[in-house]
């Protein structure tokens, strides 16, 4: 299997704590070693997704991983949070803690730039859970930085699917649709899983019990913080449960079989009004532009769901 090396770009959160206990046991089962964690203004406050980061670390007794605190507002727009969905702290109805996993002293972005200029050429994959921001400003800080991205996978973006904070626009690219742009018009490989395919993989009761049965309090946590999280999906739009977003691009790392995409040119709508953040996709590439990502757009959600419950088992 490929190594890969990572970093996650997140802003924590429910789903991203999923996806960030999830990568983190994984780590012990897969060929993956995870560099840091930059966080990023989005779902909460930036100070609030750091301090999420730093808990869930603790959480995994995973101190040793580095974090670094990122953007606190998008590039042009004001930030506006998804605090209804996951809570004043990110983490609605976890009991928290003040963090003991340090928080490194540079900012995300230059640490970006400083990993990615010393690394071997196309050797790291940036996981991007949250708004783009971090990744846009190292690409606009230094350019030349792009060398060392072997890939960006991307939870963001929307086509077949309507969007989750406007009919026409999902939260991670609503929230900074430039810094989206900046990124989709940057030549690295892009593997994006938008609203299309996340919103295959719920969180059903029989699902999160599964999750409940292991011998792991991370694994009743994350079972309780999805739940709850899910009532706002449930309520709002009546699914029979809520998308589970963010560990979907984890999940692809080991498992690119559980997923079926297109090869398509994609942009996205940046300007304030009804349509920012909402996407143009080249579905059947009539465009004549070279495709820029492959879209991905349906997931075998059962074995998604065993992967989960595999890594988060390795947890305490």
């Amino acid at each position: 299997m490929t190594q890969h090396t990572i970093i996650i770009d997140t802003d924590p959160g429910a789903d991203d704590c999923a996806a960030i206990l999830m990568a983190l046991g994984l780590e012990q089962l897969y060929p993956i070693k995870i560099l840091g964690i930059t966080t990023v203004c989005g779902n909460v406050s930036v100070k609030c997704t750091t301090r999420n980061a730093r808990i869930i670390c603790d959480w995994a007794n995973r101190q040793d991983v580095p974090i670094y605190q990122g953007a606190a507002k998008p590039i042009l727009n004001t930030l506006h949070d998804a605090s209804e969905v996951h809570g004043e702290t990110g983490l609605a109805g976890a009991p928290l803690h003040d963090p003991h996993t340090p928080l490194q002293e540079i900012s995300a972005h230059f640490f970006l730039i400083d990993a990615l200029k010393q690394c071997p050429p196309q050797s790291i994959t940036l996981c991007t859970l949250g708004p783009l921001t971090n990744v846009a400003l190292a690409l606009l800080s230094e350019p030349s930085c792009q060398q060392g991205i072997k890939e960006i996978v991307i939870m963001g973006g929307n086509y077949l699917q309507q969007g989750n904070v406007t009919p026409n626009a999902e939260f991670n690219f609503f929230t900074d649709p430039l810094a989206a742009k900046i990124v989709l018009h940057s030549g690295v490989p892009l593997k994006i899983f938008p609203l299309d395919v996340t919103y295959k993989a719920l969180v059903t009761t029989p699902r999160m019990n599964c999750l409940r049965q292991l011998n792991s309090q991370n694994a009743k946590r994350v079972a309780d913080l999805l739940q709850s999280f899910s009532r706002f999906d449930i309520q709002q739009f009546g699914l029979e449960g809520g998308p589970l977003h963010d560990p979907c691009p984890i999940a692809y790392l080991v498992a690119p079989q559980y997923f079926s995409y297109r090869q398509v040119f994609a942009t996205i709508e940046f300007h304030e009004g009804l349509m920012r953040g909402a996407m143009q996709v080249d579905w059947n590439q009539r465009q004549g532009h070279k495709p820029n990502s492959q879209w991905y757009y349906d997931i075998d959600a059962d074995a998604f769901f065993k992967l989960l419950e595999n890594a988060i088992a390795q947890l305490p």
